[in-house]
């Protein structure tokens, strides 16, 4: 009787190679390669190779639905994270780190199943769905939260999986994360660097355990560094909530001089309303009192990074780590747990880098004036001072920090002045 693997034809009606063909091909027996084929103990590594050879030069494929009758094994992966629908496709971070999932699926012949959810509730109700029906070999989390119920669901299913992010803290699944915890206090060091004390951090979810360790460390350097004063609010990856946010500080009575995002989608969103209002401004201010975009923009930071932050005028600095190297690493962690190697626990691995472009590029205290400025202090602290100065001497005193452009439209009024 001909098994459900050795199935006689195709779907479009060519003849499939068999197992039997193999075996006759080689002269072993059918067992023989059955076993090569699927890895398992019991033949010879060269007869292993012998097999794949013959079945690659045969052009045989497996029946996967076959298989799975077969054995235990389905060949796919779960991956169902609970996002909003514009997250998911908004983010770049997540579409680079499934690639990086795919590169090293494939060659194992493992596939990914996707299946997108709101809720975490979703998501788990998903879990219990794919383990009664022995969907998945395995699933790879995301975005750890506090007191997050998956891992021990997980582990009582009996589904075998893997945390990209953490650590669990119950070490129900290994992990494997980006070490993260010293980039708030780079990009908190650049910051402090050009000057600025007055700093917003515009996060996303409150719950995800990322997010709160940036928080604390954002909360510990303002302490250890004296800040003027730090804004922390939540959006919940919502781009038109961080503009709004972010507009509403801008025109509080002490501003924040800095920015900080959880995600290029949240600052790019922002940096165009900060430039829609920035141009509301200069049509209010008139042609001779307006500033020249981007001048006087607060500084800009995203935690992600991504052509979006190199495309935006100005462009963004960002926090930069290569999702896809990132998802391919998680990945092969899984295959490690699928075929019974011992994995360590937790590790860290792929330190971001900040890479610095022009929305962080200039030190607040040395800003070269614009030339609406410089006409602007020209005209009202020149003039005015020449009026009290001694008209004996013509003399004018500036404090360094008052002194106009010596270059540009302003010059012109400043040597008519000290001519007088």
């Amino acid at each position: 009787m001909r098994s459900a693997r050795e199935a006689s034809s195709s779907s479009d009606g060519t003849q499939r190679v068999s197992l039997k063909d193999i075996a006759d091909e080689l002269g072993i027996s059918q067992t023989a390669v059955s076993f090569a084929i699927n890895d398992r103990p019991g033949v010879s590594a060269e007869t292993k190779r012998r097999v794949k050879e013959a079945a690659a030069r045969l052009g045989w494929t497996p029946v996967y639905a076959a298989q799975a009758l077969g054995s235990s094994k389905t060949m796919t992966i779960g991956f169902a994270p609970a996002r909003s629908t514009q997250g998911l496709t908004d983010e770049s971070f997540m579409l680079h780190f499934m690639a990086g999932v795919h590169a090293s699926l494939s060659p194992k012949g493992y596939g990914l199943l996707y299946r997108p959810c709101r809720f975490l509730n979703e998501e788990m109700s998903v879990y219990k769905d794919w383990a009664s029906r022995k969907r998945v070999d395995g699933v790879i989390l995301v975005d750890l939260r506090a007191d997050d119920p998956r891992p021990e669901l997980l582990k009582n299913l009996g589904v075998r999986a893997v945390l990209a992010g953490g650590p669990d803290p119950n070490n129900y699944v290994p992990s494997l994360s980006i070490d993260d915890s010293r980039t708030m206090g780079t990009v908190l060091e650049h910051l402090s660097s050009l000057g600025h004390r007055r700093i917003a951090y515009l996060s996303g979810d409150p719950n995800l355990d990322y997010s709160q360790g940036r928080v604390a460390a954002f909360r510990a350097f303002a302490k250890r560094r004296k800040l003027e004063s730090i804004n922390i609010e939540f959006t919940d990856f919502v781009a038109e909530q961080a503009a709004m946010l972010t507009l509403e500080m801008l025109h509080s009575p002490k501003p924040p001089t800095a920015f900080i995002y959880e995600t290029e989608i949240l600052a790019a969103a922002s940096l165009h309303a900060m430039a829609e209002d920035y141009s509301a401004r200069q049509m209010e201010a008139g042609e001779g009192h307006a500033e020249v975009y981007p001048n006087g923009l607060p500084a800009i930071v995203s935690f992600e990074d991504s052509f979006i932050c190199e495309a935006a005028y100005p462009s963004i600095t960002a926090a930069h780590r290569d999702a896809s190297e990132y998802g391919a690493k998680v990945a092969k962690l899984l295959l490690k747990v699928l075929a019974g190697e011992q994995v360590s626990g937790n590790r860290r691995i792929l330190t971001p880098k900040l890479v610095i472009r022009d929305s962080t590029a200039k030190p607040m205290d040395t800003m070269a004036p614009t030339k609406a400025a410089a006409m602007r202090m020209a005209e009202e602290v020149v003039l005015p001072r020449l009026s009290s100065a001694s008209m004996a001497t013509h003399t004018v005193i500036f404090a360094p920090e008052e002194m106009p452009s010596t270059k540009g439209p302003a010059m012109g009024l400043w040597k008519k002045v000290c001519s007088r």
